[in-house]
Parts: C-alpha cells; structure tokens; sequence
C-alpha cells in the first residue's frame, strides 16, 4: 500500500512526465527527476552528487492539473518562491545556488555532501529539472550572526535563508553568518571571515551584519572591527555594504522602539546602529539600515501583531525572526539591493 501511494504521488508532483520515467536529456544532471524520491511530507526530494560551487537550476513547473510549487534546499534555504500554475501549463525558472561545506553555518553541522533541493509547496508540480555548473556566477555573501544565518532547525529562521528567492540565475547567495558571532570572533575564528575572504571574486558583495553579540565590545574596537572586515573585503576585488542590525522587538509603553534595547545599544553605551552609519559614511561603502527598516515595520505592527515577526509565542524570544518575520526582512534587504544598486536590475526578482 504505502510503495503504491509514494508511486501515485510521484506521478502526480512529476506533472505531464509521469507518464514515462525521467531521463538525463544532456550531462550527468540533464532531466534530473531521476534524481529525486516522494517523501512522507508529500515533496519531491532531490540529491546530485556535486563539489562544492556554484550551479545553475532550472525547474519547469506545472503539469496536467493545477499546481503550487516552491523550491527549497540545502539547510533550509528558500530558493524560489511558491509558484501557481494552471491546469495544462508550464512555467520555468532558474536560480543559482551556492553548495559549500559545511552547507549551513560555518560552525554548526555538515550538512551532507553535494546539493539537495526540495520541491515542495501546497501543490507541488514539475515537469523538468536541470542541474548545471555555473563557475562564472556571481556570490553574494553575508557575514552576520543568528538573525541573518542558515540555521538548521525550526523554528529560527535567518533572513539570509530567505534572500536567494529574490534573486534571478547569475548570482547565489553564499551565506556565512553564524550564530552568536560578534565583530571580535568572526575576525579571529579562520573559519569565519578567513574562509569569506578566500572565496570572494571581483565584484562579489559582500554585506556585513554584526552587532547583536557585541554586547561588551567599546565603540573603538567596534568601528576598528568594521573597518579591518571592509577593507579586507576591498583588498579581496568583493564591494563591501555595511548592514545595520535588525530591531528587537521591545516596546516602550508609548508603541515605539525608542530604547536601547531595541535599538542595539550594549552595555558599555555603544549605539551600533550610529557606529555603522557613521562608518559607512566616512569609509564611502553602501549603507542597508536595516535598522530603521525593521523598526518602521515593527512599529506599524505593533505590539500585539508584531509577535508574528519573531519567535515570541513559540519561544519568548524577541531576537530571532519566524519564518514570516525572515520572509519579509529579506524582502526590505532585496529591496535596497535594488534601490542602491548593489546587484544590477537583471539579476533581482
């Protein structure tokens, strides 16, 4: 009974292919659904056996009835968004994704070898699946802490894991944050920005989010930290952006955020917000505030419906982002991508 259902939910999450078994249409990853398995949660589950680099993917989506598909992979990153099609149609689209090891955060654990995507959503549907290397693309990166990495369980949830769906074939992003990393130990651990730095190719981005673990670090090692990360990425061919932290949702009795808390200022009176706009100007790199983004949306929420943002029902916790709350800050991120021009028109959803 249960080889019988795993068979018939194949056929129909494999669209108008069902009908004939997937084959390689050119290289080793060419169709590529053969290289994909029904799991117990009603998605397609997908390995290729690849060295750790850039690929390009290409999924067409849709079949004989009506579906929803998204694309997920790796640790838990979201790689393209859920997509509706219409009986008897078909869509397509690529994106690029980054395989490395380990595949999550630099510290935490393996992750498994080559690349692994999910093919999901509330109906999924695929009709082709393409997996090839792209050497020459583009790697954003991120160097952040537990609010922008590839944490590997639920329910924390890094913006970073929610930014490759707003990006198009030709770039992917290579996230490196790490939980509980400051300025101090991202710097000193070679596995942290040393690893970063190896890899960046001329033109890379490269943005730059640390502040919440800087809790006890003066204002004069803090902007020195900034600087030494800024100038290394410059020194490697990378353009460096300096990203101010997300918010903390923690209200004052008036509905705002005016406080230090909030607004990540440590306990030695370093405002870090201040620190990195201030720093951004005097050493010319592009400035995401990230901080003022967050607040204003926070504040429009309020106190009641901001919780959905962050994991506060499910873990008290006013930090750390829900799915919901990562979705939309990767949204205000992408958006300034666009609005600066960090990334060029071409390669943004």
């Amino acid at each position: 009974m249960r080889k019988t259902a795993l068979l018939a939910a194949t056929a129909t999450m494999l669209g108008t292919l069902a009908v004939a078994p997937a084959a390689h249409a050119d290289g080793p990853f060419g169709q590529g659904l053969d290289h994909c398995a029904p799991t117990d949660a009603g998605t397609l589950a997908c390995h290729f056996d690849v060295a750790p680099g850039t690929y390009d993917v290409t999924v067409t989506l849709g079949g004989e009835t009506a579906g929803s598909t998204a694309v997920g992979g790796e640790t838990r990153r979201a790689l393209l968004a859920e997509t509706a099609t219409a009986a008897g149609r078909t869509v397509r689209r690529s994106f690029t994704v980054d395989v490395r090891e380990p595949e999550g955060e630099p510290t935490g654990p393996a992750g498994t070898p080559g690349l692994d995507l999910v093919l999901g959503g509330a109906a999924p549907r695929v009709t082709a699946l393409r997996v090839t290397p792209a050497p020459a693309a583009r790697r954003l990166f991120l160097v952040g802490d537990s609010t922008v990495c590839d944490q590997p369980g639920d329910p924390y949830t890094g913006w970073g894991r929610r930014l490759p769906v707003h990006l198009k074939r030709g770039v992917a992003v290579a996230n490196h944050a790490d939980s509980g990393e400051s300025t101090v130990t991202f710097l000193a651990n070679p596995a942290l920005f040393d690893t970063v730095e190896a890899a960046i190719r001329p033109g890379d981005p490269v943005l730059i989010q640390l502040a919440h673990n800087d809790k006890q670090t003066d204002a004069a090692t803090y902007r020195a930290n900034l600087t030494a990360l800024v100038e290394r990425v410059r020194a490697a061919g990378g353009d460096p952006v300096l990203v101010t932290p997300v918010v903390r949702r923690w209200f004052n009795a008036d509905g705002t955020l005016d406080n230090g808390t909030a607004l990540l200022v440590n306990g030695l009176g370093v405002d870090h917000p201040a620190e990195i706009r201030a720093l951004a100007g005097s050493l010319g790199t592009p400035l995401i505030d990230l901080t003022a983004l967050t607040k204003a949306r926070v504040e429009q929420l309020g106190p009641e419906a901001s919780k959905a943002l962050y994991l506060t029902a499910e873990k008290r916790d006013n930090t750390h982002t829900s799915v919901r709350g990562a979705t939309e800050y990767a949204a205000l991120v992408a958006g300034e991508l666009r609005a600066r021009g960090i990334l060029p028109e071409p390669l943004l959803r």
